[in-house]
């Protein structure tokens, strides 16, 4: 069983926004109730086929990842009263992602191949290979567009268009670099290599939160770190830890999304495969055992978990 989605009216319900993959309920105004489903997307459409336990494996990277920064900045989470639930403060979000890259891999590699020396207004030096280490990570914001892809922009375009002010970003900066080193040297304890993520932040007042999920492999890439070295001075491929594997299936299945394609046949064979390169992926990660979530009932599971966690808000908030 894997959960497609939710449809609680819950306690002061205001607001129900869906995603692609969460489903965030606003309450009275003051919590955010953002559960994570199965549903599982790849170049921006959701996929046919939920994936058993993928939301749990994201939920709980992240609140592992948010508790282990918590130190460096607060963050939104109040409670995470399930599997795929987390409970938080409502913020106003920076309208812009914080994308920090410590290799030369993905987007900025396909960029570096065009000629291209400059992303984002970042100088990415000359003479540089695929999945070379930058010299110092470099920051590549992108806009959160409502609709549509995020696009990618400057800082000096971010500060004079008056997205976010100077004394903000420089803040913003500092505190994406911050979380990145602590993500870089909990991966290598683990053996892996944190290759780039992205991060969302917001206001309460003065006060700047870090928001949504950090750290997971549908946010961030990772390779291994053995064999790292070898693979980079042959030429090789690195061995990804991310959700890579699926948009891989999906180009040699002729989808990456464009119009008029159509997304390939989804085996029950290859869901269930896709379901334990996340455990798998979970386990590597955090260095933990997975504990699947008891799927009976899943929905009215979850259900049950908030309804407890809100009345818990609740009689704290009339204390």
């Amino acid at each position: 069983m894997a959960l497609e989605g939710t449809t609680f009216n819950l306690p002061q319900q205001t607001a129900f926004y869906k995603g692609k993959v969460r489903d965030v309920y606003t309450i009275a105004d003051t919590y955010l109730v953002m559960v994570v489903s199965d549903r599982i997307s790849a170049f921006d459409v959701v996929l046919p086929k939920p994936i058993p336990y993928k939301g749990q494996v994201l939920n709980q990277i992240a609140a592992k990842f948010l508790k282990a920064t918590e130190d460096i900045l607060p963050n939104w989470v109040i409670d995470v009263p399930d599997p795929n639930v987390t409970i938080g403060r409502i913020c106003v979000p920076f309208k812009i992602e914080m994308v920090i890259r410590g290799y030369l891999a993905g987007h900025a590699w396909r960029t570096y191949q065009s000629g291209e020396r400059v992303l984002c207004g970042a100088v990415m030096p000359e003479g540089m290979v695929e999945n070379q280490a930058f010299p110092e990570p470099i920051i590549t914001p992108t806009t959160k567009a409502s609709e549509g892809h995020d696009e990618d922009i400057s800082k000096e375009e971010i500060i004079s268009r008056g997205i976010v002010s100077a004394e903000d970003y420089a803040q913003l900066e500092q505190y994406a670099r911050a979380i990145f080193k602590r993500g870089q040297e909990m991966a290598e304890e683990k053996g892996l290599i944190l290759v780039d993520t992205k991060y969302e932040f917001g206001k309460i007042g003065n006060q700047i939160y870090l928001m949504d999920e950090i750290h997971t492999p549908d946010s961030s890439r990772y390779f291994y770190l053995e064999g790292y070295e070898t693979r980079l001075a042959n030429g090789e491929p690195q061995q990804q830890l991310s959700k890579e594997f699926v948009r891989e299936w999906l180009i040699a299945n002729n989808f990456m999304g464009k119009e008029g394609q159509t997304v390939p046949e989804m085996s029950d064979e290859w869901v269930n495969t896709i379901s334990e390169r996340y455990i798998h992926l979970y386990e590597k990660i955090t260095g933990e055992a997975f504990v699947k979530g008891e799927q009976t009932n899943l929905s009215q599971r979850i259900e049950n978990h908030i309804l407890k966690s809100l009345s818990r808000l609740n009689e704290d908030s009339r204390q």
